[in-house]
């Protein structure tokens, strides 16, 4: 009984180390931002900030829509080191880095009717929208860094080192300020200079992280798996998980803009409260997506070890633990309103009544935590067909129904309500599909048939999908 203890002691802790750092990457960038809002805010002219601000909903939409490339990146590599394959770690990094290089090649292509298209979209006067094309001009051409830096965070990931990715977080994020304070303080460069500076730090990661990752691999072994890089069945397989992955997160990420839009529709006041409240659920995101970081990593490594009977007590203790976190942020703003968002606003009017919403906030934080966090595990399965399927189902039967019923009606309980639909539908769709994987003998049984003879096929090794 004491060695099952202290296996069990070391695996939380193994759990909680990951979990810990990966939380504290996520939490410099939101304070990266802030600071670099701060110094835009201290210019005389408002449209800058304003134009800035306009121009970041673009890029966050679309890095957004193609952080599948970490995330395939992660349960691959993971599985791989799990079956202790040091090529195949090789072969998924390189892959993805192709296609993320092919992406950044399309969107530098494409980035004039795509800026156009987007500025068309959001509404500004000229002199706003002047500021945030200067931005966007400048910042687009960080977009390969930016692509192939999901590519290596995710491959670090599943190497199960995040200490290199909290190295290069915090890095990234130090000359983000300091490139602001000179290109925006020192030369006056304004919008232009916030874009330079975001660019120029996502290519200091970028360097830093091939660095990193040049310790770990040498020129030898990328010739000895050159032959194999191009074989399209695997490449296949691997465009077939990110896409999966990028209609799961297009599904998401069209949830939450369409309540932001319908929340505008209701009332200044009403959409500054959901706003303030959506604070608060993004905020809470960095913390589930950390522990959804760790589950991903270890679900991918107990899987490329076939050690299946390790997984039901990682999903129990993630899931406690992001169950936990998430009453946590919501008992504190239901006891607290006052003191939780007068931090955000000084406005009374704005919070006066806010606390008539906050409750709704223990249904979707509880429900939020395990969908993430079950995110992690199937991703680190590579079961992106399920998680594209339960997202679409949520998003059509869940979320879009009762949306349309609170725009007829007005009503902002049942936007909350729909959206809380929409979050309760992912989690117990992929809790539904939880049980098969906690059993499944991953020699014989797989999400796709043919994924396990592709990957072998490809590898010339053991199979990194079931």
């Amino acid at each position: 009984m004491s060695l099952i203890l202290q296996e069990n002691y070391r695996f939380v802790l193994r759990f909680y180390r990951l979990a810990t750092v990966n939380i504290l990457s996520n939490l410099m960038i939101p304070l990266s931002s802030l600071v670099s809002v701060a110094f835009l805010g201290h210019l005389e002219d408002v449209s800058y900030l304003t134009g800035v601000l306009l121009s970041t909903i673009l890029f966050n939409l679309t890095y957004s829509l193609l952080a599948f490339l970490r995330m395939s990146t992660t349960g691959l590599t993971a599985q791989a080191l799990g079956q202790d394959d040091q090529e195949a770690m090789l072969l998924v990094g390189l892959r993805n880095g192709i296609i993320a290089l092919g992406l950044s090649i399309l969107i530098l292509t494409l980035q004039y009717p795509f800026r156009e298209l987007g500025f068309s979209l959001l509404s500004a006067t000229p002199e706003v929208k002047a500021s945030g094309i200067a931005y966007f001009n400048a910042r687009i051409w960080g977009v390969p860094a930016v692509l192939l830096n999901f590519v290596l965070i995710g491959w670090f990931l599943g190497r199960e080192q995040s200490g290199k990715v909290l190295l290069l977080s915090a890095i990234g994020n130090m000359s983000n300020i300091v490139l602001d304070y000179l290109f925006i303080v020192r030369q006056g460069w304004q919008a232009t200079g916030a874009g330079i500076s975001q660019a120029s730090s996502q290519y200091l990661i970028l360097l830093l992280g091939m660095i990193l990752a040049s310790k770990q691999i040498h020129w030898k072994d990328i010739l000895s798996v050159a032959q194999r890089l191009l074989d399209l069945p695997a490449f296949k397989f691997t465009f077939s998980l990110n896409g999966n992955i990028f209609v799961k997160t297009l599904a998401i990420i069209s949830g939450l803009a369409i309540f932001n839009v319908l929340s505008s529709r209701m009332g200044t006041t009403i959409f500054a409260e959901n706003a303030l409240i959506v604070q608060i659920i993004v905020l809470a995101f960095y913390f589930f997506e950390g522990l959804g970081y760790a589950t991903e990593t270890l679900t991918g490594i107990f899987k490329g070890q076939q050690a299946n009977d390790k997984l039901k007590f990682l999903v129990q203790i993630a899931g406690g633990t992001g169950v936990l976190l998430g009453l946590t942020f919501a008992v504190w703003c239901i006891l607290f309103p006052r003191t939780v968002f007068g931090l955000l606003t000084n406005h009374d009017e704005v919070i006066e009544f806010i606390d008539i919403y906050i409750p709704w906030l223990l249904i979707i934080l509880t429900f939020y935590s395990i969908s993430i966090i079950l995110d992690g595990y199937f991703i680190g399965l590579t079961e992106g067909l399920i998680l594209r399927n339960v997202a679409l189902i949520a998003f059509g039967v869940g979320f879009a129904p009762v949306a349309l019923i609170a725009t007829y009606f007005h009503n902002n309980h049942m936007l909350w309500l729909a959206l809380s639909c929409f979050m309760v539908i992912r989690a117990v769709a992929l809790l539904v599909h939880l049980p098969r994987t906690l059993h499944t003998d991953w020699g014989k049984s797989s999400e796709h048939d043919m994924s396990s003879n592709l990957m072998s096929e490809s590898l010339a090794a053991k199979p990194l999908q079931k």
